[in-house]
Formats: C-alpha cells, structure tokens, sequence
C-alpha cells in the first residue's frame, strides 16, 4: 500500500465512522448512509473500505 493509498483509506474510514455514528443516533437514515457510503467510496477510492463496505 502506497503513502497515498494509505491517506485515503484513513480518511474515509474517518468520514464513514462519523457516518456510522450518525446513522446509530437516528441522524441519518439507511438510505442516507448507503448514499453517504457510495459517495465516499467513490472520492477516497479506499482498496480495504470497498471490501469492508461490500460486508455491511
């Protein structure tokens, strides 16, 4: 894993797990975080968060 692959898995595991805390206190709904999670897939490219988020 490269430095940059590294700084983008770190940040979306940072911005999903507020997410999640979001999703858990009724903030968000699941629908929300799925578009949320595509999102941020999206952005950050994560290659452990895209098998962690297919688990879900």
């Amino acid at each position: 894993m490269t430095e940059i692959q590294f700084h983008a898995e770190k940040r979306y595991q940072v911005a999903i797990s507020i997410a999640k805390a979001l999703l858990e206190k009724g903030l968000l709904t699941q629908e929300e975080y799925a578009v949320i999670d595509t999102n941020l897939l999206e952005k950050f490219q994560p290659a452990l968060g895209t098998l962690l988020s297919e688990m879900r």
